[in-house]
């Protein structure tokens, strides 16, 4: 006898919810059946896998263990499935796509209409988050695909580079170097340069580019996102490297000036990144480079930019 995929995938559940209640809403089947599948599952393997309090269900650590097993063979039965379609049907179904937030609000917009027209039969999940929180449910196999910046680190994956993204500095309108035509990198020198919170992959970026021009951060402010930074430059608090792909967006209705970098201009690269053993590589990289042509974006070249490496 062998527990089935839906036995794991309700004992998943319950460790995901911590709740027979939730999982079975979230499993859409009945808290009785859900129950009776579970019981069935350690009856089976003669091991109790959970803990039944009165407010919350603990995972025992066998039921740990296994349960860690469940994710694996559950991620695998997906992709013998994605394989399938993958030969059938290239780019249709469900597609779980994650993307950081330093990108998703300012790419997606323009991506996601022509991904519909191109791919009718293609259901595009979204998820954003940091960069750390995508590539764990990239490698438990809640998502399959993200979009990312590649200078951070990401681990044994694949990854597919789309587009260099240069930075540009962005300081408020009366600022020394607002009228420059281009700002070099020891410009910013005894400069108070804004930043992202942590977890960001572009704070750690443009981290690394002030701290070898000898700006400095302020130790009272940091960002949740690029929205806040902008306004706070505004406000004279200081200035910003900002994302060109950012730009048009973050600046509509601020009151500050963007300067160009000159070369060797500071940027990243944003690309695509899924798990090796994944059988849709082919159409993770047809998408990436219909991403690619969308809009105004270029295709990844080589440059004489500087891309600071995420730490």
């Amino acid at each position: 006898m062998r527990p089935t995929l839906r036995q794991l995938e309700y004992a998943v559940a319950i460790a995901d919810h911590g709740s027979f209640h939730r999982a079975a809403r979230a499993c859409h089947v009945t808290q009785p059946g859900l129950s009776a599948q579970v019981a069935q599952l350690e009856s089976l393997l003669e091991l109790r896998l959970f803990e039944r309090g009165p407010r919350k269900v603990l995972v025992t650590p066998a039921g740990e263990a296994l349960v860690r097993r469940a994710r694996a063979l559950l991620r695998d039965a997906d992709e013998l499935v994605d394989a399938a379609r993958a030969y059938t049907r290239p780019l249709s179904g469900t597609l779980r796509l994650g993307a950081i937030p330093t990108v998703a609000p300012y790419l997606l917009p323009r991506v996601l209409p022509r991904l519909r027209r191109a791919y009718p039969q293609l259901a595009l999940q979204l998820r954003e988050d940091t960069t750390r929180a995508l590539l764990a449910r990239l490698s438990g196999g809640s998502l399959d695909v993200l979009l990312l910046a590649l200078e951070a680190p990401l681990g044994d994956v694949e990854s597919l580079p789309l587009f260099r993204d240069d930075f540009v500095l962005a300081t408020p309108p009366g600022h020394r170097l607002a009228r420059r035509r281009r700002v070099r990198e020891a410009d910013l020198d005894g400069e108070d340069v804004l930043l992202l919170e942590d977890g960001h992959c572009l704070r750690e970026q443009a981290l690394s580019f002030c701290q070898s021009a000898g700006a400095r951060e302020p130790s009272d402010f940091r960002a949740s996102s690029l929205g806040t930074l902008v306004q706070m430059v505004s406000s004279g608090a200081g200035v910003t490297l900002l994302p060109r792909l950012a730009e048009a967006i973050e600046t509509r209705h601020a009151d500050l000036a963007i300067v160009p970098f000159a070369r060797p201009t500071p940027y990243r690269t944003i690309g695509l990144v899924w798990r090796r053993s994944t059988p849709r590589a082919t159409e993770y990289r047809e998408l990436g480079e219909r991403i690619a042509r969308t809009g105004a974006l270029h295709p990844q070249r080589k440059s004489s930019g500087k891309s600071p490496k995420a730490k």
